[in-house]
């Protein structure tokens, strides 16, 4: 899991909502390094055959990092600074967004 190095210069931080939980994060960092800083690697999202998936290039090549922010599916999370109160749902599966208990077609 990823840890913030306890001698980095303190940042701002913002709350965002990762699945409807609200979070506490350093401002400076991307939404996909903010959702693996609290969820790890194997809570980011799932392929379609059911194996996890996490951001692996981080610089918005792979399209690994897609994630629903703010109701907007399949954002690259890794070109995306997060913001103050920010809705950031994992994609767990073929419906897409997970989110309290709905999917996108609930929206």
């Amino acid at each position: 899991m990823l840890k913030r190095l306890e001698s980095a210069t303190p940042t701002p931080e913002v709350t965002i909502t990762i699945d409807g939980v609200p979070y506490q994060v350093p401002s400076t960092l991307s939404v996909a390094a903010a959702v693996l800083l609290h969820q790890g690697v194997a809570g980011y999202r799932r392929h379609g055959a059911g194996g996890h998936r996490a951001p692996l290039c981080m610089m918005g090549v792979c399209h690994d990092c897609l994630i629903t922010i703010d109701d907007a599916p399949n954002r690259q999370g890794c070109l995306v600074t997060v913001e103050q109160g920010m809705r950031v749902c994992r994609q767990l599966d073929d419906r897409g967004c997970e989110r309290e208990g709905r999917d996108d077609a609930d929206l």
